[in-house]
């Protein structure tokens, strides 16, 4: 009989991919074959990443599905969060081309597929590429909305919202798709939280160690208290070890970065969706310069992320050329873990997205938190309030960070007291991650639970063949 494997069904958008891809990664070492099922992505610098991983992973099978028709009038949000829904009957036909399945994974934006494939008797496994914390908030969300008529946007901050397993959130700490208790968007959310609960286990890129209240709380049922909560399995941190392929050339940054004094080059990057305004780009700029500190800054066009900026037109009259003895603009992208693994770095400003934070992490880089959106200011709050590994940059709440709050902050990252102390702090952290994820380590022991189940079921009596 033909081998069985694991299907991995990411939702759309890079910072979904990138994470399930290493996932992927996980599964192809622990002997389980995968393909990785991909909804069609709408912008080509996601069509490229895809090509590069695709041809830097021969071992992972990559299927895209056919596009489908999409409403007009919806947001890229909206398209996240239903994408999957209607692309049902494109995934059955996929999967009855298959031999058998072990499972299906699933991105938590796609728990619609859940009741899909317990028809054809698969296992349905969610995995969250974001922090325990985020975890314990969807599974209790249901919970919160059920117990009130406001709305999020309609809640004063001097009162915390309780939600367990989580630090003293208040409603603007929550992200902004969901402060409008019946938008259309706020509804599909819901809509997604209420099915956590049906899946066969839960899948977290974190380790206990650093967020053991979130996971405590799940593990003792508190996020679902009227129902059951799935097993969860904390197996991270999973991040790219950022080594560049045979072949492959190395980016223009890496090499800057080569020339720079150990430690002293600030890096300000803010994910595949962080964007800024003109006038928050130009404050940016003079924050940077008055700092007097070195730095690589990667800037996105504010109008079309997806388009190269004309860093001319962005950028204070004079500002490449005041300052390219000591910094370096990157349109677009950089190779973000390869930039925080070098020794030149010596902070991170980041916008919290949970990969970046893990691979800051990971690398040892103390950060200052600019959180964007989603769960990104309940992530900052975690880090800068509770573990107090990172610094927050003030006015992040404000339509407006001002160029001083960026000088400010950049100067206490490279050079206070203060964060000297933070840098020892996330080395403490960087070494608890390391130990997670070693053969006997707890993240290690959770992945090496999970595949084992999925192999023992690989009997006559308990195969599902398609």
């Amino acid at each position: 009989m033909e081998e069985g494997k694991v299907v991995l069904y990411p939702g759309m958008g890079v910072g979904h991919l990138v994470p399930m891809v290493e996932l992927a990664k996980l599964f192809i070492r622990n002997g389980i074959s995968v393909t990785i099922v991909l909804i069609e992505q709408p912008d080509k610098t996601s069509s490229d990443l895809l090509a590069s991983i695709s041809s830097s992973n021969p071992s992972i099978s990559f299927h895209v599905l056919p596009p489908v028709p999409i409403p007009s009038n919806f947001s890229f949000v909206d398209i996240m969060l239903t994408a999957s829904r209607l692309q049902h009957p494109n995934l059955v036909s996929f999967l009855g081309t298959l031999s058998y399945v072990r499972a299906i994974v699933l991105d938590f934006f796609c728990t619609d597929v859940i009741a899909v494939v317990n028809q054809l008797q698969i296992p349905a496994y969610i995995f969250f590429p974001s922090p325990a914390v985020g975890v314990s908030t969807a599974l209790y969300y249901p919970t919160f909305y059920s117990s009130t008529t406001a709305s999020l946007k309609d809640m004063r901050d001097d009162d915390p919202l309780n939600f367990p397993g989580s630090l003293t959130i208040v409603a603007s700490d929550m992200p902004d798709t969901m402060r409008d208790r019946e938008s259309p968007t706020n509804q599909n959310i819901l809509y997604h939280f209420k099915r956590l609960q049906t899946a066969d286990g839960m899948l977290v890129n974190t380790f206990e160690w650093f967020e053991s209240k979130a996971v405590n709380a799940i593990k003792d049922g508190l996020c679902v208290p009227d129902g059951s909560t799935p097993p969860i399995y904390c197996i991270g941190p999973i991040v790219s070890n950022g080594s560049c392929k045979e072949g492959q050339e190395r980016h223009e940054c890496l090499t800057w970065l080569d020339k720079q004094p150990k430690q002293s080059v600030v890096f300000l990057c803010f994910g595949s969706m962080g964007t800024f305004s003109l006038e928050q780009l130009k404050e940016m700029a003079i924050g940077l310069e008055k700092s007097s500190h070195r730095f690589l800054w990667v800037v996105r066009d504010p109008i079309n992320m997806f388009e190269e900026p004309n860093l001319d037109l962005l950028l204070p009259k004079g500002f490449l050329d005041r300052t390219k003895d000591r910094g370096m603009v990157v349109k677009s992208w950089a190779p973000q873990v390869e930039v925080l693994l070098h020794d030149a770095i010596g902070g991170f400003v980041t916008h919290c997205g949970w990969n970046s934070i893990l691979e800051a992490i990971t690398a040892g880089v103390p950060m200052v938190c600019w959180p964007l959106y989603a769960e990104q200011r309940m992530i900052r709050k975690y880090l800068a309030e509770e573990l107090k590994v990172a610094g927050s940059i003030e006015g992040h709440d404000k339509e407006l960070v001002q160029a001083n709050a960026v000088e400010t902050k950049i100067r206490w990252l490279m050079e206070s007291n203060d964060a000297k102390e933070l840098r020892n702090r996330i080395a403490v952290v960087k070494d608890k991650a390391r130990d997670a994820v070693m053969e006997g380590g707890p993240s290690w022991q959770a992945f090496w639970n999970l595949t084992s189940s999925l192999k023992e079921n690989d009997t006559n009596e308990n195969v599902v063949v398609l």
